[in-house]
């Protein structure tokens, strides 16, 4: 920070942003090279020197280092630091396919995928921070990650034993993978990060979380599973660190789970009296000489243990009684504190893991937040009990997995199945948004499971799922709120109005979807009918929050659009809320099923906890019935009403001052509860409508693939991947793309029905590399000739294009204006999967491509062999 006399605590920041990797290509490459994290380091630079949070020369910013440079450097520079010492890395982030650990890549990074997963060039946060922690003997610590995945950095921080001097600021929270953004920009993170340092004399780390996912939430952005970005903050009760000039003293933590976003650590909380936290002002000609005083002071006092601490004091003027009582107040304070704090150690709490419907989790994370700091979690002592991580994965997906791949989900054996990377960890606690859920997978679970699953038989709360009406469109369709089945109220609206519309999320991702696909069909005759009702372009949103974020996007669709969504969303509201969103109101049909969330404990075979913690089977059980207990009573209930839900019993809302006008307040009749038969019913009529899908692959065969085509990730392991998502009754062909002189094409896989052991063989026979180019014009010509050729009898359809996007003048001009005429008018989806980083960029050939055929495109953005799944998965009827 300022000029520091001898002897006074050192500050240092080490700044590390990799952009450029040597790695790139080839199956154990990184995704790809992060032009925006070279802006990175010059901006955050500037910022933190523009805060008066360092000096310039106190700062060292390490330009893509290797992974023996930056180690070296972070030794150097954590030995220097006695002050606060900051760390910073932005980059790629990764977790390996058997367990939550992060790793930071460096510029020599590579990976090493078999039966275990190993990353070379690349420092584990566990690594890192014990690096820190034994070498630094800094009296405040700050860690910034800007990466994927920074959020699992969390649970290697709940297991310092020193954590009161670590404070870790996260980009994204765990399991999610973020974009990078525009190239000649820095990343999303980072800029609102220097922006909110510019913009204060001074902040606090937690206050720095809280305005950064307020900035995300306003500014919209996602990750890439299309959920909320939110930054989160992990930094112990009582120990927050200020930033910058601003005026100092020792900042309490909040009481509830925090604008921060964070768990608020375990342990005592010291407060100040609060005459001395509203007196605390003083010249700055005596601030240097009383913050060197008290510095020394502390660094002389045995603190928590004997652990060293120190705190900034830089004073406003004030009146001079004020100032007499602030400066008594503070030196008995910092004389007495630390000898009158309550010093009890916190061990680290045994983590829950809950996983939830993608349209609860931001409903269970509230909650979660909220036990975490209430009375059932806290000891006397003060120490948490247990932290709770809670996530969501797509419904279908779960309950498949716990159906029938839970052996793969606790000891993963391969690339193609493996639920830690596609779903998360194995949860502790699964709360599915319909108790259906949870029966299905009792009914047809193997013999041979190693997950037991116990569900509650009262639902913790009821949300009916409605038909959310435009005001526009409310008047005449009010006319029946309830009472009536679900088609007939989409037959009256779209006979109000011609342009009328609904939309339904995907009843594979999340129940809500499913729910209301119930209410559609009716019975297996009325399936066609029910689809055509909520036909669309493109694929459906993935959860109710995001069809309710998505129409705003348009305001004509907004207008004239119905929602089948939740209620509770309708009352809470959603992450993109803005002020041009069209009001709605709910109708209430009386054959769709609400969603009842209901709390299933799950245990795993010879699961004894965490190898490091020595926690046994009894002290989970009792953790997960305490967060039931807590969930299922008053608390519980607190949060579930804010969020809008209704009590599960009488069917009235927890909260009726809460309701907005579009809601009723105790609609009847409802359907409240779906059973087994009828999801799975609905679920198997909507894979299988339209009858077996058709998919024509476009294998990239030409030389620029060469470095691109070994492995799970080259261009053969991605389709044998899809491959998973085909069933017997599909038809599918693979064309090599290569212009041999015998045209754009050569057949690898004949149209037509495949076992998939055979079309494997195939393509691993057959697929190799060409000395030639591709032209990619002419084979998505012919690719539209064929899939026309074989009929328009409601069967869905899809082009899938794996290539590494090096086109040249195949795909400008004329060229790409007649395959962008062709796509649109063909009404066959075309999904790109471009093998490198920036093929999917606004603007560029295959994304044009994927826009306006109603498809997909996928890059080194996304995680390319499970989307191309999913979207296969959406046409074929699968192996199972």
């Amino acid at each position: 920070m300022r000029s520091q006399d001898a002897g006074e605590p050192m500050d240092r920041a080490l700044l590390i942003g990799v952009s450029d990797y040597r790695f790139t290509k080839g199956p154990h490459a990184v995704p790809g090279k992060l032009p925006a994290v070279e802006k990175n380091l010059p901006v955050l630079r500037e910022a933190l020197v523009r805060a008066g949070v360092f000096t310039d020369e106190e700062i060292t910013s390490l330009p893509s280092p290797d992974f023996a440079e930056a180690a070296q450097e972070l030794q150097r520079v954590a030995r220097e630091a006695r002050g606060l010492l900051l760390v910073y890395f932005a980059g790629h982030g990764a977790i390996p396919s058997g367990g939550d650990e992060l790793y930071l890549q460096l510029r020599d990074a590579h990976v090493l995928a078999g039966e275990h997963t190993v990353f070379n060039g690349a420092v584990s946060f566990s690594d890192l921070m014990g690096t820190v922690l034994v070498t630094s003997r800094a009296d405040r610590i700050v860690v910034i990650l800007d990466c994927c995945f920074a959020g699992n950095a969390a649970r290697v921080w709940e297991h310092f034993e020193d954590k009161r001097r670590v404070g870790l600021l996260m980009s994204v929270q765990a399991n999610h993978r973020i974009d990078a953004g525009d190239p000649g920009t820095p990343t999303p993170f980072t800029e609102n990060l220097a922006e909110l340092l510019g913009e204060e004399d001074g902040t606090t780390v937690s206050r720095l979380a809280t305005r950064l996912r307020e900035r995300m939430a306003e500014q919209k952005r996602r990750t890439m599973r299309k959920e909320a970005w939110e930054p989160q903050l992990r930094a112990d009760a009582g120990a927050d660190v200020q930033l910058g000039e601003g005026p100092q003293l020792p900042v309490l933590a909040p009481d509830g789970p925090g604008s921060s976003g964070a768990d608020p650590g375990p342990g005592p909380r010291p407060r100040l009296p609060v005459w001395v936290a509203a007196s605390w002002r003083r010249p700055r000609a005596l601030a240097a000489k009383w913050s060197r005083a008290w510095r020394r002071k502390l660094s002389r006092t045995d603190r928590g243990g004997g652990k060293r601490s120190s705190r900034r004091i830089l004073l406003r003027p004030a009146l001079p009684v004020l100032l007499a009582l602030g400066l008594l107040g503070v030196g008995l304070y910092l004389l007495l504190g630390p000898f009158s704090r309550d010093d009890t150690h916190c061990a680290p709490p045994l983590e829950l893991r809950v996983l939830t419907d993608p349209d609860l989790e931001k409903t269970f994370r509230t909650a979660a937040a909220a036990y975490l700091t209430s009375d059932a979690n806290t000891t006397d002592a003060g120490c948490r009990r247990t932290g709770i991580t809670v996530y969501s994965a797509g419904s279908s997906d779960v309950v498949d997995a716990l159906r029938r791949r839970t052996d793969a989900w606790q000891e993963p054996e391969g690339a193609e199945v493996n639920p830690q990377r596609d779903i998360g960890p194995q949860p502790d606690v699964w709360i599915p948004a319909s108790r259906a859920e949870a029966d299905r997978v009792l009914e047809e679970q193997d013999t041979d499971a190693v997950a037991e699953l116990e569900p509650e038989e009262s639902p913790l709360a009821h949300s009916p799922v409605v038909l959310a009406v435009p005001e526009r469109l409310a008047p005449e369709a009010l006319n029946d709120i309830t009472g009536r089945p679900l088609t007939e109220m989409i037959d009256a609206l779209t006979g109000h109005a011609d342009d009328a519309a609904v939309r339904r999320p995907d009843p594979e991702f999340t129940d809500s979807g499913l729910l209301a696909t119930v209410g559609l069909y009716g019975d297996p005759a009325s399936v066609a009918q029910g689809e055509r009702m909520v036909r669309q372009q493109g694929p459906p949103s993935p959860t109710a929050g995001d069809l309710l974020c998505d129409l705003p996007d348009d305001d004509a669709v907004d207008d004239r659009t119905a929602a089948l969504v939740p209620e509770f969303l309708l009352v809470s509201g959603v992450d993109c809320e803005d002020n041009t969103r069209t009001p709605r109101w709910a109708l209430y049909p009386a054959d769709v099923p609400g969603m009842d969330p209901v709390f299933v404990r799950v245990r795993w075979d010879d699961a004894d906890g965490d190898d490091d913690s020595g926690d046994d089977e009894t002290d989970r059980d009792a953790a997960a019935a305490a967060f039931r207990d807590w969930l299922a009573g008053a608390g519980g209930r607190e949060v579930l009403a804010r969020q809008g839900f209704r009590d599960p019993g009488d069917g009235e809302l927890f909260a009726p001052g809460r309701k907005p006008d579009g809601v009723k307040f105790a609609p009847s009749p409802l359907d409240e509860s779906a059973g087994r038969d009828e999801m799975e019913q609905a679920l198997s009529a909507y894979q299988a409508y339209g009858g077996p899908g058709r998919v024509l692959f476009l294998l990239d065969s030409s030389g620029s693939m060469a470095d691109l085509w070994q492995g799970p990730s080259g261009g053969p392991g991605l389709l044998r991947q899809t491959l998973g998502g085909l069933g017997a009754e599909d038809e599918y062909g693979v064309w090599a793309v290569a212009d041999t002189g015998d045209g754009p094409y050569e057949t690898l896989l004949g149209f037509g029905r495949h076992g998939r052991k055979d079309a494997e063989e195939a393509v691993d026979e057959r697929a190799r590399v060409r000395d030639a180019s591709a032209d990619p014009h002419a084979a998505l010509l012919a690719a539209f000739d064929e899939m026309e050729d074989r009929g328009d009898d409601g069967r869905p359809q899809m082009v899938v294009h794996i290539t590494d996007g090096q086109h040249g003048e195949y795909l400008t001009g004329g060229r790409l204006r007649e395959v962008l005429n062709r796509a649109g008018a063909s009404e066959v989806p075309v999904t790109v999967a471009v093998l490198g980083s920036g093929g999917c960029d606004e603007g560029r050939p295959d994304q044009r491509i994927a826009e306006v055929s109603g498809g997909r495109c996928l890059d080194a953005g996304d995680d390319v062999g499970a989307a191309l799944h999913d979207e296969i998965a959406r046409i074929g009827t699968g192996d199972d």
